[in-house]
Order: structure tokens, then C-alpha cells, then sequence
């Protein structure tokens, strides 16, 4: 639903984010209306699709004069896209886009942490040489025993259920999607890659960590290309889309929000992994689990890495640290997957979500955990010296996680609805139940 309004103030829509059921907007023609009650949906706190309009307008803390925008609502539906010329169907974000948002100060800061980067951040990488390989954890085409691996493999993956390989794919397709994720760390104003090859600490780890990350979607791939139960060509139009089709967090070019973001979707990936080892190793296949928790450990190392530039954020600027985390919370962390499409079913994202939810790989109540541990890490309760602004936002996030768990835990309690199933091109069409 979208709705061209004049915003009155910018606080009202602010205040209305995330949890408020109901938001208020001024139409100059027709006069004070609201707009439809939105309710909560338990999986949309997995999928990433936001409950509020907040994205439209520019961050309270860097607001200029009030325009007419163009309002975006969109509740658990997974966003719009458009027949091009072409004919091609690409799905494409549906918020206002707002860019370059971060003050002059605050730019000043991120540049005088380039020491700091170099001290503290880079130390995360691994050398390549002491990196595990895909190669490490997949049958060797030129010994004599690959054909005898590869029927190993099969064997083992012969008692997946399809709704785990369907929770495995969506997640090794999001991995696939880093193209995606590197374009995006070099929208960061201050912290871009300028020319591609830059030798500032943050170009370096940008380009080391997409390589370490690369490895992940490559070992994924390959490993259930050889189980022979999955669609790969379905998969790879899946991946072609994602790719094709970016994705904006809402950073706004702003690092303070872009690590914030990543910060958040290091965990978020870290538990969805780890949680597909953990499953692996009940259903039997012992190497997928090893391979699972290699890549769960990987994002756990990136996570620490990302969460420690805004912890020295909130040393070095506390109030634009904390404006920025109530920022990002109050949009609400769109899933990096959240535009997948296989050319065939439009509300894929909202199906694998629906799965990964019942299964219990990735849940409502994970986000709310993610949430609680960075406001814990980040010691979010203790921070002092904070502008008015930035104690509305102290007390937002402090108080985000139980209002999301108050909510899951109301959902459960309705009624349970009949199982409903749905088909998924990556498993050849079998059915599988969302919930």
C-alpha cells in the first residue's frame, strides 16, 4: 500500500515504527486519515519485511525541512517488482532512498579512525594460507576414489528432508549474493574502497573480507551440486535475480549505520549456520555439519570484527553511535535475501522465511536475541552524555527485544492454523510445510 502524504512531523512517524499498530499521516486534499492496522506476523521479524514507513524519511538526528514523500508500507509481503522494457520481471527495493545522510563532524570522526582500523580490525583476517578451502571439505576430482566420495555424499544427503534443503539453499544462495554485499560496504562514506584497490585499512579488510566470505557460497554450491537433490538451475536463476536486483539496508552511505547493519546480519548468519550444522549432525550427515559450523565460526569472526567498530563509535561519539543503532532498529534490518526471486514465485523470500522459522534455523525470537546482545555488548544501558534525541533512542533499543518477544509469544498463543504447504522450484517442486 502506498500513500502520497504531507508529513506533519517527522517524530510522529518515528514514534510509530516498528511496534505502533497504527500510524497517522495528513492527506492535503482529503484531510487527517489513518492508515490500515497493521498487525504483527511472527515471520516478520525473520524476513526482514518492515511494519513501519520510517524508511522514507531522512534519520531525526539529520532531518532538513519537511517535504510531501511518498509513504511505502509493506507488511509481511516481500517487495514489489516491475516488468521492465525488456519484460524481464526484476524485483526492485520500494522505499524512498535517502543517501550521503552522515553529518561533516561525524565523517571527521570515521576519518580519524584509520589508525585504529588498521591496529584493532584488519587483525580479524585470516592469512590465506591458514584458511580452510572448499576444496578441504569436498570429494578431490582427480583421486582415483572420487566417484566412491561422491556416492558417499549422495548417500548421506539421501536422508535430508526437503524443508532443510530448502533452508540450506536459502542460505547458500544469500552467501552467493556478495557482490551485492561488498557494492553495498563501498557505498560507506570514509570507508569505501576509492579506487578498488586502496591501501587504507578499510578498503583492505573490505576486499579480504569478501574473500573470505567468497569461500562460503563456493563450498555451498558445490556440495549440493554433487547431492543431486536440488533444482541448480533453479538456484542459479535465483542467484542471477538476487545479484541482479541489490539490495539497500538503509545506510544511508553511513558507516555509522552500515555497522551497525552488519554487525546485526554477522550474527543473524552466524545463528542461521550454525543452527543448519546442528541439524546436519542430527539428520546424520556428519561433513555437511562440519561444513556448516566452519562457515557459522567464519561469520562469528566477522561479526566480532564489525561489532567492534561500533563499540569504539560509541567510545568516540556516543550520541551518534546510539542515534544510529536506534536509526537501523527502528527501520527494522531487512534481511540481505529479502529481493530472492526464481522467475517463478514472487514471495519466495517470504516462503524460505516461513520455513526457516518453523524448522527453528533462523526465528523471531533470534532477532530479538541478536538485538539483546549487541544492546548488552555495546553496554547501550550505560551510555552517559546523550543528547535528548539520543536518549529516545537509548530507551527504544533497550526496551525493542521483550516488545518482540511479547509479540512472538502473543502469536503463538492463536490458535494454530492448519498446516499450509507450498512448492519450491530449488527442490523440484516437492511441497514442503511453512507452517
Amino acid at each position: 500500500m502506498a500513500v502520497s502524504a504531507q508529513l506533519v512531523r517527522t517524530e510522529a512517524i518515528a514514534a510509530s515504527c516498528a511496534m505502533t499498530p497504527r500510524i497517522c499521516c495528513v492527506n492535503p486534499t482529503a484531510g487527517a486519515k489513518s492508515l490500515k492496522q497493521t498487525s504483527f506476523c511472527p515471520s516478520s521479524w525473520t524476513t526482514g519485511q518492515r511494519l513501519c514507513p520510517n524508511s522514507s524519511v531522512q534519520s531525526s538526528h539529520n532531518s532538513a525541512a519537511l517535504k510531501p514523500l511518498t509513504v511505502t508500507m509493506t507488511a509481511t509481503m516481500p517487495p514489489k517488482a516491475d516488468h521492465q522494457v525488456s519484460g524481464i520481471y526484476v524485483p526492485k527495493e520500494v522505499h524512498a532512498q535517502v543517501t550521503h545522510s552522515i553529518l561533516p563532524e561525524r565523517l571527521e570522526v570515521i576519518k580519524s579512525l584509520d589508525a585504529w582500523a588498521e591496529e584493532t580490525l584488519i587483525p580479524f583476517l585470516k592469512p590465506v594460507e591458514k584458511c580452510w578451502q572448499p576444496q578441504d571439505h569436498l570429494p578431490e576430482p582427480s583421486s582415483e576414489g572420487f566417484y566412491e566420495e561422491v556416492k558417499e555424499l549422495r548417500e548421506r544427503a539421501a536422508n535430508l528432508p526437503d524443508d532443510y534443503l530448502v533452508v540450506l539453499v536459502g542460505d547458500m544462495i544469500t552467501e552467493e549474493a556478495l557482490p551485492t554485499y561488498q557494492t553495498m560496504l563501498n557505498t560507506l562514506d570514509g570507508t569505501k574502497d576509492e579506487t578498488g584497490a586502496s591501501l587504507t585499512p578499510w578498503g583492505v579488510w573490505t576486499r579480504a573480507w569478501t574473500a573470505e566470505e567468497n569461500r562460503h557460497g563456493d563450498l555451498l554450491n558445490k556440495y549440493l551440486y554433487l547431492t543431486g537433490r536440488v533444482n541448480m538451475k533453479s538456484i542459479e536463476k535465483t542467484i542471477q535475480y538476487l545479484i541482479g536486483s541489490g539490495m539497500d539496508p538503509q545506510t544511508e552511505n553511513n558507516p555509522y549505520l552500515g555497522f551497525v547493519y552488519t554487525s546485526f546480519q554477522e550474527r543473524a548468519t552466524f545463528i542461521s549456520h550454525g543452527n543448519t550444522a546442528r541439524h546436519a549432525k542430527e539428520l546424520g550427515d556428519a561433513k555437511l555439519a562440519t561444513i556448516c559450523g566452519l562457515i557459522a565460526a567464519d561469520e562469528r569472526r566477522h561479526e566480532n570484527a564489525y561489532s567492534k567498530i561500533v563499540e569504539k563509535l560509541f567510545e568516540v561519539d556516543p550520541d551518534g553511535a546510539m542515534l544510529a543503532f536506534g536509526d537501523m532498529m527502528r527501520k527494522k534490518i531487512a534481511m540481505p535475501a529479502h529481493l530472492m526471486y526464481d522467475g517463478v514465485d514472487q514471495n519466495l523470500f517470504a516462503n524460505f522465511s516461513m520455513v526457516a522459522q518453523r524448522t527453528g534455523t533462523y526465528t523471531a525470537r533470534d532477532y530479538a536475541d541478536i538485538l539483546e546482545h549487541l544492546v548488552n555488548r555495546w553496554n547501550v544501558t550505560k551510555v552517559e552524555g546523550l543528547s535528548a534525541e539520543g536518549r529516545k533512542a537509548q530507551d527504544f533499543v533497550c526496551t525493542l527485544a521483550p516488545r518482540i518477544r511479547k509479540l512472538e509469544e502473543r502469536a503463538q498463543l492463536k490458535p494454530k492454523k492448519s498446516p499450509k504447504t507450498g512448492t519450491f522450484s530449488w527442490v523440484f517442486d516437492r511441497e514442503v510445510q511453512m507452517w
